[in-house]
């Protein structure tokens, strides 16, 4: 069976984060009902292939030759004495299905052994060999052959299905791209991007792929952002925006100048979020594991009870014909179909999302989406653009010496409202604070050219105890005010704009009939004509970092099951908090992204509900593969018991309703949301 390693993504996470996503999460990420070890990686390796490798589905089934070679020695037995019915001599049928059995089990059987040595005898190891060799003590050599070969084709199955999944969720984002051009010394040197330092200039021609996290110098350029959003719509950069690696240049050789080392860049983190997301598993995937540990020794001692019980009711009782039975049984119980679909299930639901431009990472979180009642909204980044623009400035200053202060003192942040003000000075004189401090929901306070200042929010006034003109009060924008050496000095306003699908995201939400609540650092006029405008159930603004944990915490003490989106550093603890904690990922803070639960590439509204969607079609289609197995094996169970059903029936019954469900849980990949 497919090893899996418990790498647990909490341990990039800030400790305070960490902790409060245990409280949440508390055993998500281990997988205390399935006994991953040696064993069971060299059984689904192999002959030494391994079935996530980049060798591809072909090298595996031309690993499998023994089995090929067993199956024809068992179909041209099976034409020339059942079909054509020429008779073959006993000891020539003993000796090729003994040859046939051995080229198609021999690892199964080595497993079963290496098992029953350290004390595992319940395990579908030893199980599919018992009732192997049972089928021979009894004389039914072709049936004991074909049973462990179309066990053995399910196990091929299986391998082919996860080498599958795992290559289309990393193709979908391994797009680094394996050397990048530097200007050094004069000239153009390649190099391989991990070489690279911060603050090299990069080149990049038309079609070729950004290598690292980088600074356009260019004046303009256009990408495809494809393999990072899930977006094929191109998108135009100016000189000064950050360019991602993994985008591919569309127009013309342009310059750009790396921000971040290769290991550290978003792609690179984004590839670690999805091979850590196969590590966390699903209740439903938990509790299956428990379940097989539990029912695989009931099914055992339910088939010796077969054999043994008749022996004391039943007249004309033979041996071998209640064997026979309790060999049915046996293949019948085998839970193949559902370790191997359900996984495969999760698997192609985090494909899907990640095709659409949004991570989960762990299967886990799909199924917790599903119970989402209520989605809880950060606005500036979330559902606003964040990208602000100054409408006013009223001061009692010289504007030019107003303006000089307030965008130099602002530059030492990195907050939207921020680069609107510098951006309203672009090309006039800036300089460097002479000290700096960010005080949590206000604002910042500084030293400017020997000034005392501070920027920010109404409440940084309040806590400073300086007094402002009582009618700006009333300003709906969003207001930046300033006061310089603890005098009122005037203030900026700002607007934002709402995103695009904003409006259809919330329409789609109470579609689904989830609850949507918006919180805001923003003044609370704001927030309330932001939330009415979109729809919004609830809306609360004026709220520091702090706020936002109450409120979300309330909602969780009335039951609410919810899902929280934001981008900012604030956000990160109501984030970690939340039952699912949502992140934009395009403009969202890395501390915020660290601490998700799924990330949205796009940073699209509407991406929320697909990511609920994606949930919702994994975990139908992981219930309908529970359903259809354990509903045919209580049947062929009982069918086996009464003597009605043969070890070809068993067989259906095991192999072919986990192909059905591999099958199935294949369709996730071809669903839209």
């Amino acid at each position: 069976m497919e090893e899996n390693q418990n790498n647990n993504p909490g341990q990039q996470e800030p400790v305070d984060t960490q902790l409060a996503k245990k409280q949440n999460h508390e055993g998500d990420d281990h997988d205390e009902g399935e006994d991953h070890d040696e064993d069971d990686k060299d059984h689904s390796e192999g002959d030494g292939h391994d079935h996530g490798s980049e060798a591809g589905s072909a090298s595996l089934i031309k690993s499998r030759w023994a089995l090929w070679l067993s199956l024809v020695i068992l179909l041209g037995f099976l034409l020339v004495n059942k079909v054509l019915d020429i008779p073959v001599a006993k000891p020539i049928e003993i000796g090729l299905m003994v040859i046939a059995y051995m080229l198609a089990g021999h690892k199964t059987i080595q497993i079963a052994f290496r098992r029953v040595i350290r004390g595992d005898f319940f395990n579908e190891f030893t199980l599919m060999t018992t009732a192997t060799l049972g089928a021979f003590y009894i004389g039914e050599f072709a049936e004991g052959v074909a049973v462990m070969i179309f066990y053995e084709l399910g196990e091929l199955f299986q391998d082919l299905a996860v080498n599958r999944s795992k290559r289309s969720i990393k193709a979908l984002l391994d797009v680094r791209p394996d050397k990048v051009t530097v200007k050094r010394n004069g000239g153009n040197k390649v190099i391989n991007p991990a070489d690279a330092a911060i603050g090299d200039i990069i080149m990049v021609k038309p079609g070729e792929k950004v290598a690292l996290d980088s600074e356009l110098l260019t004046e303009s350029a256009s990408f495809n952002t494809a393999a990072l959003t899930g977006e094929s719509t191109p998108d135009t950069k100016e000189k000064g925006s950050p360019v991602l690696a993994g985008m591919i240049n569309l127009d013309r050789a342009i310059e750009l100048k790396v921000t971040t080392a290769f290991k550290d860049s978003k792609l690179s983190r984004i590839l670690e979020m999805v091979q850590e997301a196969t590590a966390r598993k699903a209740p439903t995937q938990l509790f299956i594991s428990k379940f097989a540990k539990t029912y695989t020794p009931i099914v055992f001692f339910l088939a010796l009870a077969i054999i043994i019980i008749p022996y004391f009711f039943v007249e004309d009782y033979v041996f071998n014909q209640w064997l026979y039975r309790g060999m049915v049984f046996l293949v019948i119980s085998c839970p193949c179909a559902l370790t191997i679909s359900i996984p495969l299930g999760y698997f192609g639901g985090i494909g899907l999302a990640s095709r659409n431009g949004i991570l989960f990472k762990g299967s886990n979180f799909l199924d917790v989406m599903t119970k989402v009642d209520t989605v809880v909204m950060d606005k500036t980044g979330t559902l606003t653009k964040g990208v602000f623009k100054v409408q006013q400035v009223e001061t009692s200053l010289d504007k030019n010496e107003f303006l000089y202060l307030t965008s130099s003192l602002e530059s030492a942040s990195t907050h939207p409202v921020a680069r609107a003000v510098i951006e309203y000075q672009q090309g006039k004189k800036i300089e460097d604070p002479t000290y700096v401090e960010e005080i949590s929901g206000h604002g910042l306070k500084g030293k400017v050219a020997g000034k005392e200042l501070l920027a920010g929010n109404l409440k940084l006034l309040d806590k400073f105890s300086i007094s402002y003109p009582e009618d700006i009060k009333q300003i709906q924008e969003t207001i930046v005010v300033v006061a310089v050496d603890g005098k009122y000095a005037g203030y900026i306003t700002i607007a934002d704009e709402i995103k695009e699908d904003a409006a259809q995201a919330i329409k789609d939400m109470h579609g689904l009939g989830i609850k949507t609540v918006m919180l805001s650092g923003d003044k609370n006029a704001v927030a309330q004509k932001v939330a009415k405008e979109l729809g919004i159930d609830e809306a609360y603004g004026d709220l520091l970092p702090e706020g936002k944990v109450e409120k979300v915490q309330a909602f969780k003490d009335a039951g609410k099951r919810l899902a929280f989106v934001g981008d900012g550093v604030n956000d990160a603890p109501v984030v970690a908090l939340a039952d699912a904690g949502i992140a934009m990922g395009g403009l969202g803070s890395d501390a915020t992204i660290e601490t998700a639960d799924v990330v949205i590439q796009n940073d699209q509204p509407s991406r929320i509900v697909s990511a609920i969607r994606a949930g919702k079609i994994t975990r139908s289609i992981v219930w309908q593969n529970i359903i259809l197995a354990m509903s045919v094996k209580a049947i062929v169970l009982l069918l086996g018991a009464g003597g009605i059903a043969t070890l070809w029936e068993a067989v259906f019954a095991d192999v072919g309703v986990a192909l059905l469900a591999i099958l199935n849980a294949f369709r996730i990949q071809g669903k839209k949301i």
